[in-house]
């Protein structure tokens, strides 16, 4: 991997070099993903599926070989088990909606975290002011580790869904998804994975994990924003109802009945964004090419690197502290509001994330209204850390 293969990290902020740890809001594209979506606008842009002209057909073909290129990327056992969505979002509230009305009704139960990103926790409460389902969560130690044994008393013969982010948006926990999924089959439910945090950083493979559905946004794994993937076991989408209606997901319309398309195109109404599924398969191939074993073991490395740096800095808490965590350190330091710190950081050139981070149940937990949260990706160095260290000193001196 090389820096200059993404243009956006020459540039400055407010005339000083930019160091930007908000990879986890979303990363920066690598000049071929830029290439590929310029490039399929200019020479193959035309709606896929339905047409039998040269550019619909090439358009389809990329189309769908970049369907291709996610399942291999996660293991998956079949094409028809990926289905393309707006992002983690929009493929989370898909199975709120698909799921829910296949396998859920009143009084079943569903299971989330308390470490949860709000689109694993909203969607499953606005099916219970549907359906009154019911929505428990399970508690998490200081250290931001997952109570397993507490998870354990949750479930109950109505349990259906056990739904986890694989790593915490602010924590960097790293949940044992294998484990939970052994738990949850073993009480005969199934294991949702928001995958958002985990997809960019190291290897997954569906399989291996044992995990029923899972879910991932383009734009955090270096593709481009509005894209995003939700893969679900052949049998279990089989039994799911479209989530949406219009053209694409239809075999047949008539004024008496509508019988729908096959999988996965049962998911997938309207035109697709077939722009964005091509260049998410470039940034996958980007990542294949540099490998995702390397780049997990950089970003270890930066993580307990910025942990050691940052725990160096008078009145600072970390919060997230497991042996298992990836990518992200999230602080905060006594006397200094998080926007404060934040805003003055960005005018020393540090872009990094303040706030509830989209998780105020967990802000909840430990008692905050909000954090400043550091996270990493392939292209950050350990001068960086320094930076964004040398950085908040100055700014303490301020309020000291």
């Amino acid at each position: 991997m090389n820096r200059s293969d993404f243009p956006i990290l020459s540039r400055t902020v407010y005339g000083k070099p930019l160091v930007y740890l908000d990879n986890a809001a979303t990363t920066q594209k690598p000049q071929c993903v830029i290439d590929a979506i310029a490039e399929e606008y200019c020479s193959v842009n035309a709606n896929v599926h339905r047409g039998v002209h040269f550019l619909s057909t090439q358009a389809t073909e990329l189309h769908e070989a970049a369907r291709e290129r996610v399942r291999t990327f996660i293991n998956a056992t079949s094409t028809t088990e990926i289905i393309f969505t707006r992002g983690t979002t929009e493929s989370l509230n898909l199975m709120a909606s698909s799921y829910g009305d296949a396998f859920l009704k009143e009084g079943d139960e569903v299971i989330v975290t308390e470490m949860e990103h709000h689109s694993n926790i909203v969607p499953w409460q606005m099916l219970r002011e549907r359906k009154g389902i019911i929505l428990k969560a399970v508690p998490i130690a200081d250290d931001g580790s997952l109570d397993l044994e507490k998870l354990e008393t949750l479930f109950t013969p109505r349990t259906r869904l056990l739904s986890v982010c694989h790593v915490s948006n602010v924590l960097g926990t790293m949940n044992p998804i294998r484990q939970l999924a052994d738990i949850a089959h073993a009480h005969n439910a199934h294991l949702l994975v928001d995958a958002a945090q985990s997809v960019p950083h190291f290897p997954v493979d569906v399989q291996a994990l044992g995990c029923d559905f899972l879910a991932f946004s383009g734009h955090k794994v270096y593709g481009p924003t509005g894209i995003g993937v939700l893969y679900g076991r052949e049998a279990l989408l089989d039994m799911m109802p479209p989530y949406q209606g219009g053209g694409e997901m239809i075999a047949r319309v008539t004024f008496e009945r509508t019988t729908y398309e096959r999988l996965p195109f049962k998911f997938e109404a309207g035109t697709p964004d077939y722009v964005g599924t091509h260049a998410l398969a470039v940034a996958l191939d980007y990542l294949s090419a540099i490998g995702m074993e390397h780049i997990h073991e950089h970003e270890q490395d930066l993580t307990a690197y910025a942990m050691q740096r940052l725990a160096e800095i008078p009145d600072l808490q970390l919060y997230g502290t497991t042996p298992t965590k990836d990518a992200v350190c999230a602080f905060n330091i006594n006397g200094i509001h998080h926007l404060d710190l934040g805003t003055l950081l960005d005018r020393l050139g540090i872009a990094i994330r303040t706030g509830h981070h989209c998780a105020q149940p967990l802000m909840a937990r430990y008692g905050v209204e909000g954090m400043c949260r550091a996270s990493f990706a392939l292209y950050n160095t350990r001068e960086e850390i320094d930076a964004l260290v040398a950085a908040i000193l100055r700014v303490r001196k301020m309020f000291v």
